[in-house]
């Protein structure tokens, strides 16, 4: 008698109705991103904001660093309306992705007041001015306070699509499903951040791509509501013990715990400072055009990004997670010498193709081993309230270190900061080499990520 499991074919995994609300959700998650991001930053920096008030701009996702104090409410409770009908994930989805919807049309509607209209809000120009920004800049604020919003619902929909996913595939799925969901993430980046550049600049003017953006957000709330239910295998938590106490114990009772963390933080700072500005850096400081800006920086920097991913995922495999995450780190810290390069050339596309080439294969693939030691860290037990904590605190340095930008470009000018950004990148190369007992100890528990 043969006792051998039956072959599973690759349409049998892929070809299937979770795999497909997988892929169409990870779109729905990666759509917000660039939109309180690059593309906001390639708004701001046409509508002439300083580059100090653009850095303070940088501040409105930080939500994806908090996050983790709310999924536990999200993973404990139900949506009171249509929560019974959908079920608890994808009630909270639904009300997510609505709120998106609205956010990003009301962005639309209020825009960036003309420097006549902003005299109209002299409250906002005297509480810009007491905190240095300058009284023109204060016309942006209602903006920036929607785009807090934006970045609010997109978390709360993060945590609710990474627990659905993990509810509603099975283990043979389940690698998959995490493929598709990149894959749905990056396309949606590449069409609220290249696409949505050019649109901007050439077709639909700032507002209509913002209301283009939501009307596409409310869109995908039919996938919402097509997706599966997910079984009904795990019963949410009983007590706030249960949801918010335990997993945090369990992480902080592990040797060397509080300098894993600082790693997560340090790992990709170098790779965060080089991103702040990198938009307005080639607007302004190169004098590329915000279309051009778009078809290099957000279109073919995303898809180098996918590809040194891949390569990444390939290697780490072949060299195991520690060695994996010291070897890209280095790369993806002297990667950033090529935007120094582009900083005292002359102005050539070509050059700035292969400067954001670099940069993007490698973070890329500084990514793939960055992302395997998040679940790696996991306890099985508590993945999605680990995973949400892990996942805010590598956000810590893409979120604040944008008004330190806007002041260091200020004192250093472009070519400095470039180099200074290689400097930040050793840190985090050297808490990975102190930790290498560790990591390589958690790599055999959790073999492949």
């Amino acid at each position: 008698m043969n006792d051998t499991p039956p072959a599973v074919s690759a349409w049998a995994v892929f070809g299937n109705r979770r795999i497909a609300a997988v892929l169409l959700l990870g779109f729905s998650s990666g759509l917000p991103l660039a939109l309180t991001a690059g593309t906001l930053q390639a708004w701001l920096t046409v509508e002439g904001l300083s580059l100090k008030a653009i850095g303070f701009a940088t501040l409105v996702g930080q939500a994806y660093v908090f996050k983790f104090l709310w999924s536990p409410a999200m993973d404990r409770y139900a949506v009171p309306f249509w929560g019974r009908w959908l079920g608890r994930r994808r009630g909270w989805l639904l009300l997510a992705q609505l709120l998106l919807a609205a956010m990003l049309g009301l962005m639309a509607f209020v825009g960036v007041p003309g420097l006549d209209q902003a005299a109209a809000w002299p409250g906002l120009v005297h509480a810009a001015e007491r905190l240095g920004v300058d009284a023109a800049s204060a016309r942006a604020v209602p903006l920036l306070l929607l785009a807090v919003g934006v970045a609010f619902f997109s978390a709360s929909q993060d945590i609710v699509i990474d627990a659905y996913r993990t509810d509603v595939l099975p283990a043979a799925e389940r690698s998959a499903g995490a493929a598709v969901l990149v894959l749905g993430y990056r396309l949606a980046m590449i069409v609220s951040g290249g696409l949505a550049l050019w649109l901007a600049t050439d077709v639909t003017g700032w507002r209509g791509i913002y209301a283009l953006m939501a009307g596409l957000m409310l869109v995908l709330t039919l996938v919402t509501l097509w997706a599966p239910r997910p079984p009904l295998h795990a019963k949410p938590p009983r007590t706030l013990r249960e949801a918010v106490v335990e997993p945090w114990q369990e992480f902080f009772s592990r040797k060397g715990a509080w300098v894993l963390l600082l790693a997560i933080v340090f790992y990709k700072l170098g790779d965060a400072f080089a991103g702040a500005l990198s938009t307005t850096f080639l607007i302004r400081g190169v004098g590329f055009s915000p279309a051009d800006v778009g078809l290099m920086n957000k279109s073919m920097g995303l898809v180098a990004t996918i590809v040194g991913a891949l390569l990444g995922g390939a290697l780490q495999a072949r060299l195991g997670l520690w060695r994996a995450l010291l070897l890209f780190g280095v790369l993806q810290g002297a990667s950033n010498l090529a935007y120094w390069v582009l900083a005292i050339s002359p102005q050539s596309l070509a050059l700035m193709g292969m400067a954001i080439g670099v940069e993007n294969f490698t973070g890329g693939m500084g990514t793939a081993a960055f992302v395997a030691l998040l679940s790696a860290l996991c306890d099985v037990r508590f993945s999605a309230t680990q995973f949400a904590l892990l996942s805010a605190l590598s956000a810590v340095g893409r979120v604040y270190v944008g008004p330190a930008t806007g002041y260091l470009v200020d004192a250093l000018g472009w070519p400095n900061f470039y180099l200074f950004t290689v400097v930040a990148a050793v840190p985090g190369v050297v808490l990975i080499y102190w930790l290498r007992d560790i990591i390589e100890a958690r790599d055999v528990q959790n073999p492949g990520g």
